[in-house]
């Protein structure tokens, strides 16, 4: 038995991704469907980060982060949707191992991003509702670079971890990845060598840090209720809770969606319901964000009402 599984195992030059079902008369249907939805990021992030740059009233630290997220948002979903758009067409679904690499590193980098840059979103609502008067000094551009600076090394540092462990491996039983992408757990449960490291890292990193961001999160906006509830004006209060109830709204549905994938052991997974919960967080999320931060935002629609207004009578 041994010496079976021996010859089973061999190194790769190429993966082949299953996508999220393989059921053909679904696939004109989830081409359109996923196209809508990758349209819909692209232009509404793009569009954000765009109305940002633009308007000299949105040039505060809270829509410097926004604009931020916006990116981290339509990249990761552009590193994932229009391979799989292209595999839900095409009868070849293979990847090359160097671009299942690149993939899964890239992908790894900005959604460890966007979990960071949450924190310092809640961080920054501390600052501006707990200490208004002294908001601007205190987040001064300088702080707001090296925060974001230190979101984007911290996504890159524990990929490459990750992405240096998953080089090590040296053989797989399989080159199928039941997955639309090239995500960790599916390609290490493919490996003959031990990879019990590998998911104890995959394990302790996603866990630690998802515990830190929700401690700076949660302590921010603790910090924010007590403040609230002093305040004796019922409009302030109002337009407190306004400001950060689309950034509550961003971090239950994306933090949710991560602990419940990468913050439990292996043993039980369901390769399915993962699928399914990787879906809303890589390809749906990206699509809600400029949506739940813009919808309720007098600033931004305003902002946009300008820009649309001098695109029109110019």
């Amino acid at each position: 038995m041994v010496e079976m599984k021996e010859e089973n195992c061999t190194s790769v030059t190429e993966f082949i991704l299953l996508g999220l079902t393989d059921a053909s008369e679904l696939s004109a249907f989830l081409f359109l469907v996923f196209l809508l939805i990758y349209g819909v990021t692209v232009s509404g992030n793009l569009g954000m980060i765009a109305v940002i740059q633009v308007s000299s009233q949105l040039h505060t630290p809270m829509y410097f982060f926004l604009s931020h997220l916006s990116f981290v948002d339509f990249c990761y979903s552009t590193i994932i949707v229009p391979k799989m758009l292209s595999n839900i067409l095409n009868r070849d679904k293979a990847i090359s191992f160097l671009g299942c690499m690149v993939q899964f590193y890239l992908f790894c980098t900005y959604a460890i991003t966007e979990v960071f840059l949450l924190a310092v979103m809640a961080y920054d609502r501390f600052v501006a509702i707990c200490n208004p008067l002294w908001y601007m000094v205190t987040m001064s551009r300088n702080l707001c670079m090296e925060l974001v600076s230190c979101c984007y090394l911290c996504g890159m540092v524990c990929s490459l971890i990750h992405l240096c462990l998953a080089l090590e491996i040296p053989s797989y039983r399989s080159n199928v990845i039941n997955h639309f992408f090239c995500d960790l757990p599916p390609l290490l449960s493919l490996a003959c060598s031990d990879v019990s490291i590998n998911e104890l890292l995959l394990y302790i990193l996603a866990t630690f840090n998802e515990m830190t961001t929700i401690v700076i999160i949660v302590t921010s906006y603790l910090q924010i209720l007590i403040t609230i509830l002093r305040m004796h004006s019922a409009e302030g209060r109002h337009k407190a809770f306004s400001t950060c109830a689309s950034h509550l709204t961003a971090i239950l549905v994306f933090h949710g969606t991560i602990l419940f994938i990468y913050c439990r052991p292996s043993s039980g997974n369901s390769v399915e319901t993962d699928k399914v919960a990787t879906v809303f967080y890589t390809i749906v999320i990206p699509m809600l964000n400029p949506f739940i931060y813009s919808l309720k935002n007098k600033d931004v629609i305003e902002a946009l009402r300008k820009v649309v207004s001098s695109q029109i009578f110019s």
